[in-house]
């Protein structure tokens, strides 16, 4: 198993803070996720992120209008230059003050920055240019504001620059010395001023103020200096009318759309409204929710428009002129408990303290779908072997079974007494579900198809913290607890006798090997133990406690090395050849091990922002005070807005957990659960940051097979212009270099295809299978990829079959080509047998009328189908609206096909 991980995306978590942006063309949305910047391509449906981190959360971010370069700013003036195109950091810069908004010139050739009371000019770095030490230079510093400046915005020809302050006024700079006479202020609002933008001919400015004042501005002559000559008016820009919103909240954020004249402004009810400029026609009013629209952005076609909530981490994108939604995505509210991924490695499940599970699409990153049936925490969630059914366990006493095809609970499973359930475990059979309990210290069976409660499992005497159970050959059941023991059960045996294995401290967690073979847990020492399933004896012990890195709290009085605290592992994960595994916990590390070796092979760290307790090591003496750390001072009521004196703290002193207050909340750096994927090609993490995947990069591995000095790139090429076909396939793998491959690969012809694949080594079927699997959902030659498939399973299905677990991971790929292939098929042919009905009935309808038949015109197919598809639709009705419709398209009943994979057709 290669161990060459590196990070690749972040699930769960699509808006934190800050300001959200388009590219130029409209197609790609960026939003700040935490430290990091997620990218939401809407045409494509697909997001990523991109792997630099800030040292605190992100405020502000910019995008050049050609699309190359990114500035993104923390919490504290730091940003990071990053070439979007190749998705490089570039430099690292520190502007020593808050900058609350950022903005790239229309040119390009600037940027512009608010930072406390001033307005900074750079400019961008450009290779055309003569070559500077500094990636960075200052064009100017502009000031006359008395307070914090809330806004920037250029004109069209980048040589003016309006801000907007908390001191009521909007100030007009100039780019270049020649322009400075237009420098002026614009004065007359009663509230802060958010927003202030010029018109497509820079002949208006419209400024808005928080309390829902809209001014427009023109560049005039004073009332009564009409009739003076050109030289003797005094021009300036003067107030020609003044709108009001009249709403009982305050402005939020806003945008302007110059071309169409389209105003966007959100409040902090969660209202949104359009408006049409200078008419100030209001042309729709939505909500999308009832907290705080924080952030708002449009594209430049002004059709789509992009909303970001802070409160509940929510991200919409509508399309206003068909009022519909492009994009509707949230994250979790509370923090993630679990994950698990379905058999095919599709599809991500995750749960969270806010009692709601989400189903996420590994490929497009996107939520597909929401569960909220749970009333407390959800502790668990498991699959199915097929991946069409999900179990899931909660503190509100209940275990859930849930249909994946139809997205709806089917079952609900009860104990005769009320009892919080901490773990969950399905056997591979899919007949009994598991759950040990956190009162009563016993495990639960029941029947799946009856939901009848069969058996108690008492001999543990503490909580019961996982449960894990063997593979289909030999269906046992590996139990942890609290109470220094771990437990193996034969559910299916007459007697329900147990032996357990003792340990020094708590069990945390706990794995089972996939061929049930070996046990492995975890304790409260950092230590983790394997045990001999058969035999009952140890045979390897890992010392994790010196791998983890165990960073400060802001209020520790002691250095990390003197702490205990978070130095073990609360969730361990096998990876499927049962080589390797993957452990975590309340700390800032991923520890992946070898285990025959019994060594560190790699340790990851989670997160770098400061902002979370955990994840420094070191804290600066500076920042302590008599009266406790300076991040924890809460100095929100000296602040000159009523509406930030509001969220002063004023809960009691020692409550933690169910205070309704608002309350200022350090989070904390930890990892609640890491699994691998089935395709053994990632793996992923529940995090405190998201949901975290890191995965394999192929392309920066060179893995040689069976090399030899005359097996070359240049050879290969040769005997595959010869038309020796398998000798070159053989060569290729051996080099083991994709783009050769991939070559080879569609250089054999189709009529040579059986011979290949006779004549290929059995040692190479598995890599020709896993290279088709890799390139099966990107490539476009699909009937040449299904032939290649179904000559290997003809010729190799014995040897497939016989060493299954050798193929089960690339074979997973080639079932999720098969199945999408499936589904496509499957709706043109319902596609064209509705287009057909149609044109059918319309053509025998006059007929009908003519001859006076009643049972004449439509088949009878066509209502059979439209009753099928009722049914169907009737059946989806609960689905959650999260997930991506596509550009212009309403939400679509997407066909399933097997339930193995649900991905948006």
């Amino acid at each position: 198993m290669k161990s060459d991980f590196r990070f690749s995306n972040l699930l769960g978590t699509v808006y934190r803070q800050g300001n959200i942006i388009y590219n130029e063309e409209g197609t790609l949305l960026l939003s700040p996720v935490g430290n990091r910047v997620s990218v939401f391509d809407l045409v494509n449906n697909k997001s990523f992120t991109l792997d630099y981190e800030h040292r605190k959360n992100i405020a502000c971010i910019a995008l050049n209008k050609q699309g190359t370069l990114l500035l993104s700013v923390d919490v504290d003036g730091r940003a990071i230059l990053v070439n979007f195109k190749a998705r490089t950091v570039l430099h690292h810069f520190n502007f020593k003050e808050r900058v609350h908004d950022l903005q790239f010139s229309p040119s390009g050739t600037h940027f512009a920055l608010a930072a406390g009371r001033f307005v900074q000019v750079w400019k961008t770095p450009d290779v055309a240019e003569d070559r500077q030490f500094a990636p960075f230079v200052r064009h100017r510093v502009y000031a006359g504001h008395y307070s914090d400046i809330t806004s920037i915005s250029w004109s069209g020809d980048s040589r003016y620059i309006l801000s907007t302050s908390r001191d009521l006024t909007s100030r007009i700079f100039s780019l270049h010395s020649e322009d400075r006479d237009v420098k002026m202020t614009l004065a007359g609002h009663r509230d802060h001023v958010m927003k202030a933008f010029f018109d497509k001919d820079q002949e208006l400015i419209y400024t808005i103020s928080k309390d829902g004042a809209l001014f427009r501005w023109e560049y005039t002559e004073r009332p009564g200096e009409e009739e003076m000559a050109e030289d003797q008016k005094h021009m300036s820009w003067r107030i020609i009318s003044k709108h009001f919103f009249f709403s009982d909240h305050n402005v939020k954020c806003a945008t302007f759309h110059a071309p169409s004249n389209l105003l966007i402004v959100g409040f902090s009810n969660g209202e949104f409204r359009l408006y049409d400029l200078p008419s100030f026609t209001m042309l729709q009013q939505l909500s999308m929710g009832f907290n705080a629209v924080n952030t708002v952005a449009i594209n430049s076609t002004g059709e789509w428009v992009a909303f970001g909530s802070k409160k509940l981490g929510q991200l919409l994108v509508y399309e206003w002129q068909s009022e519909s939604y492009i994009l509707k995505q949230q994250g979790h509210f509370d923090a993630m408990n679990c994950l698990a991924y379905s058999p095919d490695g599709s599809r991500i499940v995750t749960a969270s303290d806010d009692g709601k599970i989400k189903i996420w699409d590994v490929v497009s990153g996107f939520c597909l779908a929401t569960f909220e049936e749970h009333t407390s925490a959800v502790t668990q969630v498991v699959f199915a072997k097929r991946g069409q059914v999900m179990f899931s366990s909660s503190l509100d006493g209940t275990v859930r079974a849930w249909d994946l095809i139809r997205y709806r609970n089917f079952r609900v499973f009860t104990s005769t007494t009320r009892m919080q359930f901490s773990c969950l475990a399905v056997d591979p059979s899919g007949e009994i579900v598991c759950a040990g309990s956190l009162d009563e210290f016993s495990i639960q069976v029941w029947s799946v198809q009856t939901a009848q409660l069969l058996d108690q499992l008492a001999g543990h005497e503490g909580p019961v913290s996982c449960l894990s159970f063997g593979s289909e050959g030999s269906p046992l059941l590996a139990s942890a607890s609290w109470d220094k023991t771990i437990r193996i059960w034969d559910i299916f045996s007459r007697t329900q006798t147990s032996e357990p294995f003792d340990v020094l401290h708590e069990c945390l967690s706990l794995a089972m090997r996939p061929d049930s073979k070996e046990v492995a847990a975890s304790t409260l020492d950092g230590q983790i133990t394997f045990w001999d399933v058969q035999q009952g004896k140890q045979v390897r012990q890992i010392d994790g406690k010196n791998h983890i890195i165990a960073g400060r709290y802001v209020e520790d009085r002691f250095v990390a090395a003197n702490s205990a605290r978070g130095k073990y592992f609360s969730t361990i994960a096998y990876s499927f050849d049962g080589l390797s595994m993957v452990a975590a916990g309340n700390n800032n590390s991923i520890c992946l091990y070898d285990l025959p070796n019994e060594v560190l092979l790699k340790r990851f760290t989670v997160s770098q922002n400061m902002q979370l307790n955990g994840t420094l090591q070191f804290l600066n003496s500076k920042n302590m005070t008599d009266g406790g750390p300076l991040e924890l001072i809460d100095d929100d009521g000296e602040l000159s807005d009523l509406e930030e004196r509001r969220r002063t703290d004023f809960s009691l002193p020692g409550s933690n957990r169910g205070d309704p207050s608002a309350r200022a909340s350090r989070p904390e750096i930890r990892v609640t659960s890491v699994q691998f994927s089935p395709t053994a090609n990632a793996f992923a993490c529940a995090s405190t940051e998201g949901l975290l995947i890191y995965s394999v990069d192929d392309s920066l591995v060179f893995d040689p097979f069976d090399l030899d000095v005359d097996v070359t790139p240049e050879a290969t090429l040769a005997v595959l212009k010869d038309g020796e076909y398998m000798t070159a396939l053989v060569m290729a793998f051996r080099l083991n270099e994709t783009y050769l491959i991939h070559k080879v690969y569609e250089a054999i012809k189709v009529s040579d295809i059986p011979l290949v694949v006779r004549d290929l080594p059995l040692v190479y079927v598995e890599k020709l299978i896993s290279f088709i699997g890799s390139i099966l959902m990107e490539s476009q030659h699909i009937e040449f990829n299904l032939i290649w498939i179904a000559t290997i399973l003809r010729v190799h299905g014995k040897y497939i079959t016989k060493n299954r677990h050798q193929f089960a991971s690339s074979m997973r790929l080639v079932q999720r080509f098969l199945n999408r292939v499936a589904k496509d098929v499957v709706k043109a042919g319902i596609r064209s047998e509705q287009f057909y009905s149609y044109l059918s009935s319309d053509k025998k309808k006059p007929a009908m009328q003519i001859d006076g038949h009643e049972d004449g015109g439509v088949p009878e197919r066509t209502s059979d189908l439209e009753s099928d598809q009722e049914s169907d639709q009737d059946e989806m009705h609960d689905s959650e609206d999260d997930g991506w419709f596509g550009p212009g398209e309403q939400k679509e009943l997407s066909l399933r096909f097997d339930g193995s994979d649900d991905e948006d057709i």
